[in-house]
């Protein structure tokens, strides 16, 4: 009779190789690229909306605004290090992987915003730069050290500092700020619930393990749900206002209610499944679909400028 060979209990398993992180990629990962390239298209595109930027005005906003971001994006990483270290989706960031130290890293968050303040106000006007701060400040201490571990609102209130990009591309080729700014501004706050909210039904876990009131957890996921659909609506109605005001005309108006319906149509089949639980799929698609659908959006905004007129 053959014997037949079992592993030891005592085998350790075999762990798959560490992928080198250099610390140039870990700086990188700080300042969150992936986030901040819509926040570029949402800053550059109203530039063009505003008026025609040189390239030279548009290079230096990208630059300021890319520093500007990164920064409050890294002193963020510094100020969630706590819960960072709980959630599977941010545990391998450079601080809670002992990578780097949280005084590296809030060192080097503010110095990258210095930067950017200086050069914004010097290579392009004041009231950029202080738009951009603004932004900076909101989000660092109104959205991520007061309202995330506080309210279920947070990403209501909070997520105005994601509307500040706008305003900051206005401000660079006008030096001032009107109706048409503001309006760009509401289209983000009205935005973020929704795309934000589709996240946090997929994420509660994560959210629920580093104490982070999101409204899926507070709320519940039907209330949650159907806030999404009522700010989605409000968000679609919002986009079609300037049109009527002569800011934007067919081609953009023709862009944003497809695009808008599209988005509309993916809410309202998490709707449709919030009483069943089988939301997981829509509610997923919706939030990949909102990142395309305001890049695309604000792409229409300068095409009807220069463009379709």
């Amino acid at each position: 009779m053959s014997e037949t060979t079992l592993p030891s209990a005592a085998t350790p398993p075999v762990t798959p190789p560490v992928r080198n992180v250099t610390l140039t990629q870990d700086l990188i990962t700080l300042t969150k690229p992936k986030i901040i390239s819509l926040l570029l298209v949402t800053t550059i595109a109203p530039m063009f909306v505003a008026g025609s930027p040189s390239w030279l005005t548009v290079l230096w906003v990208t630059i300021g605004g890319y520093l500007m971001a990164g920064g409050a994006n890294a002193v963020n990483m510094y100020l969630d290090r706590d819960i960072d270290d709980v959630m599977v989706r941010t545990k391998l960031r450079p601080i809670p992987s002992g990578r780097m130290s949280p005084r590296a890293v809030i060192a080097f968050g503010v110095l990258i915003a210095t930067a950017a303040t200086y050069g914004l106000a010097q290579l392009v006007n004041v009231l950029t730069a202080t738009l951009a701060l603004a932004g900076f400040y909101f989000y660092v201490f109104i959205y991520t050290r007061w309202l995330k571990r506080s309210s279920p609102h947070n990403i209501v209130i909070g997520g105005a500092a994601g509307a500040f990009p706008p305003l900051v591309g206005w401000a660079a080729v006008t030096g001032s700020l009107d109706l048409g700014a503001w309006y760009l501004f509401l289209i983000i706050f009205y935005w973020t619930p929704p795309h934000f909210w589709a996240l946090a039904l997929n994420k509660q876990r994560d959210y629920g393990n580093a104490g982070v009131p999101m409204a899926p957890l507070v709320w519940g996921e039907r209330e949650t749900i159907e806030q999404m659909l009522w700010y989605t609506v409000l968000l679609v109605a919002l986009t079609l206002l300037p049109v009527c005001f002569g800011l934007f005309g067919i081609t953009y108006a023709v862009c944003a209610a497809v695009l808008g319906g599209l988005l509309l149509k993916g809410v309202l089949q998490v709707y449709r499944e919030r009483n069943s639980g089988n939301w997981v799929r829509a509610s997923w698609w919706v939030y990949k679909y909102s990142l395309l659908y305001l890049a695309l959006l604000f792409v229409a905004m300068v095409v009807d400028r220069h463009v379709g007129r």
